[in-house]
């Protein structure tokens, strides 16, 4: 394997598992403060990023690559109020699609195609996370303060995620 290319799906590898221990994080602080849905949306966007890190690291196995498997950064873990939980969900999702984007840039670079042809599948997950945080984002900016549709963002956050992601399939 190229090593320019290994290390970068190395550095994807990282960003990967540091997304999932921030989601771990998010989720954590979301049931500690009895927001029991949203604490099950960002377990289950922990675990989803733990197996976009799995499925990296296999994919650098199988090509005869060497996987360095990352030390992890302490994720935040204190918020204010759910717009900064959400906006942080964002600019997360944001700065991997930018990551992706160069791993897809460099592999066209060095002429790597197969790692290329791999990448897509993260191009288009992106895509969605990107689009399903926004849509969040929009609904907590449109409930403002109200305790009641807190409460009901809380309840049906699962179905609004997965109206997203139908959307875009």
């Amino acid at each position: 394997m190229n090593t320019v290319i290994e290390n970068l799906l190395n550095d994807q590898i990282k960003y990967e598992a540091n997304a999932s221990m921030h989601y771990l994080a998010m989720a954590s602080w979301s049931d500690a403060n009895g927001y029991n849905g949203i604490a099950d949306f960002f377990y289950a966007q922990s675990e989803e990023e733990r197996l976009h890190m799995t499925k990296l690291v296999k994919f650098v196995n199988e090509r005869g690559g060497n996987v360095v498997i990352p030390q992890l950064e302490k994720p935040h873990a204190d918020y204010n109020a759910l717009i900064e939980l959400f906006e942080d969900f964002l600019k997360s999702e944001i700065f991997v699609t930018e990551q992706i984007n160069h791993v897809i840039f460099e592999c066209l670079n060095q002429k790597e195609y197969n790692v290329h042809n791999f990448m897509q599948w993260y191009v288009t997950e992106q895509l969605e996370e990107e689009a399903t945080a926004r849509t969040l984002l929009d609904k907590l900016n449109i409930i403002g303060n109200d305790k009641s549709g807190l409460y009901m963002f809380d309840r049906d956050i699962n179905t609004i995620a997965a109206s997203v992601d139908v959307d875009l399939k």
